[in-house]
């Protein structure tokens, strides 16, 4: 069940939502509800921001993160955020599908139509999704890029 009527662009110091609820928009974009770590390099978020989940457990405990460094192990993309977010512990929705535009560059040389990671990203960023690395693991593909010069993309996150 979706809640409507949110406000996305919504900081609260105490959850107003049971952390992990999903919403929806009129037009017909998802969002989740989620807690922030400013992480190691407390980072502060701005609209277009990507953010990624918390370690193992992020996923879990509904925990994002700006700092692609305190995702262990591979980077879990969660979302786009929609707020300025400047405090450790806030709670707010970041957006799971739909277009949206981005605050930092794609990289990896991202083009139009190509296919976004957050595995190897910079921190609040996506990068090209190669087929595979030299090892032949397969990267999480969260969004398509649009319109690459202009940070356009579709985005696709996980639930």
């Amino acid at each position: 069940m979706f809640i409507t009527g949110i406000k996305t662009d919504q900081v609260d110091t105490v959850a107003q939502f049971t952390p992990g609820a999903l919403g929806s928009t009129y037009d017909g974009k998802v969002w989740k509800y989620v807690t922030y770590d400013h992480g190691t390099g407390e980072l502060d978020l701005a609209v277009g921001d990507v953010v990624y989940y918390v370690d193992d457990s992020g996923y879990g405990s509904n925990t994002v993160t700006a700092d692609a460094s305190d995702s262990s192990g591979a980077e879990i993309g969660a979302g786009v955020v929609q707020a300025a977010v400047t405090e450790d512990g806030s709670f707010f929705w970041i957006q799971l599908s739909g277009a949206a535009t981005l605050a930092v560059a794609l990289g990896g040389s991202a083009g139009d139509g190509d296919p976004l990671t957050a595995v190897g990203a910079a921190d609040k960023a996506l990068t090209k999704a190669a087929e595979a690395d030299s090892a032949a693991t397969y990267k999480s593909v969260v969004a398509i890029a649009v319109d690459a010069d202009a940070k356009e993309i579709i985005c696709r996150f996980p639930w």
